[in-house]
This record gives structure tokens, sequence and C-alpha cells, in this order.
């Protein structure tokens, strides 16, 4: 367990997206000076400034140095205590700023395993947890001797985006090769093929566990499903859910332990961690799909925290300022987290601002607020309910508001 500070620390924080309100106004309520450091592209968003002691906007294409320079700089005025990433594409650079700085945290190499899609199959793989058959696109003879032996349909993924974005799936090898010539004449040298995986597709759900991680141990983890597979909703379009699965089931208990020893594997010692997992309709078998040190987007923390009363920012908060031991652990006084369901239907709109009001009923606990965006997250004591409403409220997003845009290729 962390131990308590005697003063205040000096935390910056890296957010190349908008996220991560909670965890900054908690780091401010317990005292601590707040610098957050952003990409100029999301310098105007709704960041929560009375929590901040500084803000600062970065070009958008700033490489690592460039972050290292500005807190070198910084630390001239005050010594940093703490880097934190509140965003995937933040980890490596704040690993990297840790390193340079010698400050405590996640270091290169534990934020390689939780960014780079090849490093965590294997890291799985070693730890034995069941994962999709996949081989890099580097060596030709490798992927025909993969192609020979896992029948297709296969996806191209790459190794370090984040949810269904730039993965397609593949049919033939004649299709492979074309793509792998494709993407080896690109001119940005990171999105040539050997940045990218070559695995087996597995038809099935796709789960997700969201954990609190302190002194290396799991202290708290929902475990969720989503409606359809992320890749499904990105490439053909319709709502996307998530709710909470039953508790005390097979399934929970088999993702919660799969979790534990993914995490352990990997080596996090404290965070936030996203991680994916489908179960197989052959065999019904879990599969391990990806992980990410960092909460989970798309509202996952609003729909665990609706479910069990756990506020996954604020709790890993209180464990980078060395606040006692986080509440989600339910130990030494702390609330257990209770037990209800939760689930979130969320659909990109027509509309600029969709009225929701004809959405009524009572299990509706926060509506999204997003331009051309429409969401809401729902909470009930029985799971039966909240998937009822969620499958409705699919059907009728269809109708009210659902627009589709193309997938993304890259982040943007």
């Amino acid at each position: 367990m962390t131990e308590p500070q005697s003063k205040p620390l000096n935390i910056l924080c890296l957010a190349t997206y908008f996220k991560g309100g909670d965890f900054l106004r908690e780091c401010k309520a317990h005292g601590s000076r707040v610098t957050l450091v952003t990409k100029e592209k999301m310098l105007n968003e709704d960041w929560p400034r009375e929590s901040l002691d500084d803000l600062v906007a970065l070009p958008n294409d700033a490489a690592p140095e460039l972050f290292i320079d500005f807190a070198a700089h910084a630390s001239q005025q005050a010594k940093l205590d703490r880097v934190v990433a509140l965003e995937e594409f933040d980890v490596l650079t704040a690993a990297m700023m840790r390193e340079h700085f010698s400050l405590p945290g996640m270091t290169s190499a534990t934020a390689k395993a939780f960014r780079d899609k090849l490093a965590m199959a294997l890291g799985a793989r070693a730890a034995r947890i069941s994962v999709p058959e996949f081989v890099p696109l580097i060596n030709p003879d490798e992927i025909s001797q993969f192609m020979n032996w896992v029948p297709p349909p296969w996806i191209i993924k790459p190794r370090s985006d984040v949810s269904a974005i730039g993965i397609r799936k593949v049919q033939t090898p004649e299709e492979v090769w074309r793509t792998v010539e494709e993407m080896n004449d690109r001119p940005i040298l990171r999105e040539r093929a050997s940045y990218h995986l070559l695995a087996q597709f597995i038809p099935g759900d796709v789960f997700h566990v969201d954990s609190l991680v302190e002194a290396g141990k799991v202290r708290f983890a929902g475990v969720n499903c989503y409606g359809r597979p992320p890749m499904e909703v990105a490439h053909l379009g319709g709502a996307y859910i998530s709710h909470t699965i039953e508790h005390g089931s097979d399934d929970q208990k088999k993702l919660l332990e799969a979790n534990r020893k993914l995490i352990k594997a990997l080596g996090l010692e404290t965070g936030a961690t996203h991680a994916e997992f489908i179960k197989s309709r052959a065999n019904g078998r879990f599969y391990f799909l990806e992980i990410a040190a960092r909460v989970g987007g798309a509202y996952i923390a609003d729909v665990l925290e609706a479910a069990s009363g756990i506020n996954l920012w604020r709790e890993w908060a209180r464990m980078e300022v060395g606040a006692t031991r986080t509440e989600a652990s339910g130990e030494k006084g702390g609330r257990v987290p209770r037990k209800h369901y939760a689930g979130i239907v969320l659909s990109l709109a027509r509309q600029e601002a969709p009225d929701t009001s004809a959405y009524d009923d009572k299990e509706i606990v926060y509506r999204i607020k997003k331009k051309h965006h429409v969401g809401l997250i729902l909470r009930a004591p029985k799971l039966e309910r909240v998937t009822d409403l969620l499958d409705s409220y699919a059907k009728r997003f269809a109708d009210d508001f659902s627009a589709v845009l193309p997938p993304l290729e890259r982040a943007e």
C-alpha cells in the first residue's frame, strides 16, 4: 500500500483527449498541486480549471522529448512527485518522463506491455491465458505458416491503437499480401506492416473487466458485456451497448481470475486497467483480446459507478496521492461495492443536441451530453430490467437519432 504523504504532491497529468476530470478534482481535493498537459486541439474542452494550478497545451504533433523538456522547466519552480497518463496514447510518454526524472510508477518496459498488442498477447500466453492465434506481419514465412495452420477469416489490427481503430477483417491469403504491400508503401513508418498483427478471428461475445490495482493487487474489478462487439459497431454502425453481467456467475468468476493473472503477469503496480476478452461461440472458452493501463472509455467508468458506487477515477487519484487504501477494496473500514446492475446505450446522432425527454423510465441515472451523440445510463437491482431497457432503447435510437460514420483508420 502507498504510504500517506507528509506534504502535498506536485502531480503532472497528461491527457491527449478530454477525460479524467474526476481524477483531477480528487487530486486537488487532497491538496495536491495539479498541472494538466494536453494538446492544442483539446485546450478549449471543459476541463475542471478550478482544480488545476496550471493548464498547458503542447502542439498536436508534440514528441515525448517536448513533454520531457516542458516538465524540466516546470520542475525548476516545483519538483515533480508524480506523472500520470489519463489517456492511452500518453502511457508511454508518461513512462519515459518518469524514467527521465527518476519518479515512481510504471516504467517504459511495463508500459509497452499495456500498449503493444504483440507484447501483451505474449505476456498473456506466458501466464497460460488463452489467446487467439496471432503472428506479427513481419516475416513472410511465419505469415504463410500461420495462414496454412489457422483457417480464415482473420483480422489485421494495429499493435498500438485502441478499440476497433484500424482493424479490418480479411478472408484470403491474397488479401493479406495485398494489405501488407499497401502498408509497406505508406510514408508514415509507424503505419507499415511490422506495426500490425494478423490474428485468428473468433466469433463471440466480448466482455470487459475494469480494475483498480494497488501494490500489485487487484483491489476492485467490474465485469461487463458489450451488446455487440466494438469492431462490429465501428464498421456497421448502430448503438453501442455495455452492461454488468450476473454477479456470482461462472463467467464473472472466470473473467475476474483471468484478469488477476494477466495484471500480475504484465507487472502493473498501481493504476487502472481496462481488459477485453471474447467468449467463443464455438467452444464457450474465454480468449484474451487486449488490455490498457487506463480507465475504460465510452462512459464505462460511469456505468461501473452506477452499478457499484465506485468511481474509478477518484479511487485511482486517491492511490496516486497516497491517501488511505482505496475504498473500493472494502477493506479497513472502506465501503463495500454495491451489487446492482447498470448499462449504457450510446449512438452517434443526426441531431447536434438530441432530445431524450421521451425516454423517461425511472432507471435512467445519466443522460450523455455530447454533440451529435445520444446516450443513456441505467441502473436497476435486476439485470433483466437493465438488458430489456437497453434492447428497447437501441431499437428506438435507430429511428429517433442514429447516424453512421466510416470507421477510423487511425486515431484522430
